[in-house]
C-alpha cells in the first residue's frame, strides 16, 4: 500500500487465487499460524467450500494448494478462528450460514466438532448473516439473523445463553464491545447496542437518516471502545460513531466513488481503519484529528493509504497478531498487503 501519489518502494504483495468467487474471509490469530487465512466460496448451489490456506514465508509465496479443505452447506457468511492469541487452545474455526459451525482443524483434515442450531422446533431454519467471537472470552459467540434475533451461544456447552429479538427487521451484523457487550445492524438503519448483564433494554446509538435504508456491516474498535463504524446498503460512505455522543456521528468517510462492502479497525491502533468496496479501492484512514460530533470543517478526511485492487473488494481482514498486514478478497483472489 502507498500513500496517494508516493510510489518509493514496491508493497509486499502476496496473492492466493482460489477455484470459485471468495465471500467469506478471516484471518488465524494464533503466534504459530500468524499467515493463515480461511476462505469460502460464493456458488449458487447447495454444496460450498471452505479452504485454509498458509504462507510459505520462506518461498514468500501461498502453496498452489490449501492445506485443509472442506464441504460447507450453502455459502458461509463469515468466518472466524478462534481468538486465541497463546496459542494454548485447540485449533478450532467457525463459520456461519444455515447454522453456526465449530469446527476442529487437525493434521490430517478438518471436522464438524458442533452444529448449534437454536430452531428446534422447526424444519425451517433462518439463515445467519454474520457471528462475533468474543476475545475475552471464547466460550461466548453472538450471532444475528434475518429472523431479527441475534443469539449468545456457549459453543463448550453447546447451548444458548440468550436470544434477543434485536430489530424491527433483519439483522445484518453483530459485534462484541466487550466481555458483556455487544452491537447489531439492521435492514430497520438503526445500530443497538446490548448489555448482557441488563437483557431487557438496548440502546439505539444511531439510525439512518434516510429511511428504510439497512445497516449492512459495523466494526468495533478493539483499541477505544467508543467508537463504531457502519455503512448503509449501496452507499459510498462510512459512518464513524463515538458512542459518548447518539445519534450524530463523529466522522463520515466520502473518499470511496462506488458502495462500501466491508471495514476493518486497526487491532493495534485507536485511530485508524480500512475501508473497502466496488471502486476496487481499500483505504486506510487516520481518525486521530476526529473532534465531537459535527467539530469537522465540512471538507472531509482524506485517507492516509490507498490500495487498487483490480476489482470489487468483497473482504477485507486486519490481522490481529500482526497489525501491519491486510488481508482483501476480490472475485478469486486473496491477497495479503504490508501497510
Amino acid at each position: 500500500m502507498a500513500a496517494p501519489g508516493a510510489g518509493e518502494k514496491r508493497a509486499e504483495i502476496y496473492t492466493y487465487e482460489a477455484p470459485w468467487l471468495i465471500y467469506a474471509m478471516g484471518w488465524s490469530v494464533r503466534p504459530d499460524q500468524r499467515f493463515r487465512l480461511g476462505i469460502g466460496s460464493f456458488v449458487e448451489e447447495y454444496s460450498n467450500k471452505v479452504e485454509i490456506v498458509s504462507l510459505d514465508v520462506e518461498k514468500g509465496s501461498f502453496p498452489p494448494a490449501p492445506t485443509h479443505s472442506f464441504t460447507h452447506p450453502y455459502p458461509c457468511t463469515k468466518i472466524m478462528f478462534v481468538p486465541d492469541t497463546t496459542g494454548t487452545m485447540e485449533d478450532l474455526v467457525a463459520t456461519t450460514g444455515d447454522y453456526l459451525r465449530i469446527w476442529h482443524i487437525k493434521e490430517d483434515g478438518v471436522e464438524l466438532r458442533s452444529l448449534l442450531n437454536n430452531n428446534k422446533n422447526s424444519e425451517f431454519c433462518a439463515p445467519l448473516t454474520s457471528f462475533d467471537w468474543n476475545d475475552a472470552n471464547p466460550a461466548r459467540v453472538g450471532t444475528s439473523s434475518l429472523d431479527t434475533t441475534c443469539t449468545i451461544w456457549d459453543i463448550e456447552k453447546e447451548t444458548v445463553d440468550t436470544q434477543l429479538i434485536a430489530h424491527d427487521k433483519e439483522v445484518y451484523d453483530i459485534a462484541w464491545g466487550g466481555p458483556e457487550v455487544f452491537a447489531s445492524v439492521s435492514a430497520d438503519g438503526s445500530v443497538r447496542v446490548f448489555d448482557l448483564r441488563d437483557k431487557d433494554h438496548s440502546t439505539i446509538i444511531y439510525e439512518s437518516p434516510n429511511p428504510d435504508t439497512p445497516l449492512l456491516r459495523l466494526g468495533w474498535n478493539k483499541q477505544n471502545p467508543r467508537y463504531i463504524a457502519t455503512m448503509e446498503m449501496d452507499s459510498a460512505k462510512v459512518v464513524v460513531l463515538d458512542i459518548r455522543f447518539p445519534t450524530m456521528p463523529v466522522e463520515e468517510l466520502r473518499r470511496h466513488k462506488a458502495p462500501v462492502n466491508t471495514l476493518a479497525w486497526a487491532p493495534h491502533s485507536s485511530c485508524h481503519v480500512c475501508t473497502a468496496g466496488d471502486d476496487s479501492q481499500a483505504l486506510i484512514w487516520d481518525l486521530s484529528t476526529t473532534s465531537a460530533p459535527g467539530g469537522g470543517d465540512g471538507g472531509g478526511l482524506d485517507p492516509i493509504l490507498a490500495y487498487d485492487a483490480g476489482a470489487e473488494i468483497s473482504q477485507l481482514q486486519w490481522s490481529a497478531t500482526q497489525p501491519d498486514w491486510i488481508a482483501i478478497a476480490f472475485s478469486k483472489s486473496l491477497q495479503i498487503l504490508r501497510v
